[in-house]
Order: C-alpha cells, then sequence, then structure tokens
C-alpha cells in the first residue's frame, strides 16, 4: 500500500502556478515556445530515426546543417515551405496538420 502524497501537483497544475493560467500573456507565450520545441524534438526524432545526420538531412531538403541544428534547438522559426521541404525531400514524410478550436 503506498501513501498519497499531498503535495504533489499535476504538470498543469503545476505550469498554473509557475507560469500562470490559460488565456494569460504569459501562458500563452509558454504555449507558443513549447509548440516550436516540441516540432524541433520531432524533427530529430524521426532524423535520427531515419539514420540521418544533420548535414546528410540539410543536403537532401536543399537547406544547410547549420539551419537543422538551429530548428532542433528551438533557435529559429521555420517556414512553412522549408518545413514542408524538410520533411517530404529530407525524410521521405508527409506532413499532415490540423487546426483544433477550443
Amino acid at each position: 500500500m503506498t501513501a498519497k502524497n499531498k503535495n504533489l501537483k499535476s504538470l498543469d497544475q503545476f505550469i498554473d502556478e509557475k507560469i500562470g493560467k490559460k488565456g494569460t500573456d504569459k501562458r500563452e507565450h509558454f504555449e507558443s515556445e513549447y509548440e516550436t520545441f516540441k516540432l524541433g524534438v520531432l524533427i530529430q526524432q524521426a532524423r535520427e530515426q531515419k539514420g540521418l545526420t544533420q548535414e546528410q538531412l540539410a543536403e537532401l531538403a536543399g537547406t544547410n546543417k547549420s539551419y537543422i541544428s538551429k530548428l532542433e534547438r528551438n533557435l529559429k522559426d521555420i517556414r512553412f515551405s522549408t518545413l514542408q521541404r524538410i520533411i517530404t525531400e529530407g525524410l521521405g514524410g508527409h506532413l499532415d496538420i490540423s487546426i483544433r478550436l477550443e
């Protein structure tokens, strides 16, 4: 039998407390930055799954290693057309986009 720790918080509670509630400017900025970070991680994971280096992916996608590196580290905004090229030509994948209204 395990005892419940009353000091434990959910991730949502923690973010609400440290960043702010949904709808606040600070929280919206955080959420936006998180989505960009997540995209960089997804690109890196897909690249590694395909067994490609950043340089190889860049060559296939018609860009440079520095650009791929900056994307993966969330240091660069990405144009939609470049994202499509990285995914289709570089990774041989397909980009799915969805819009979720809350």
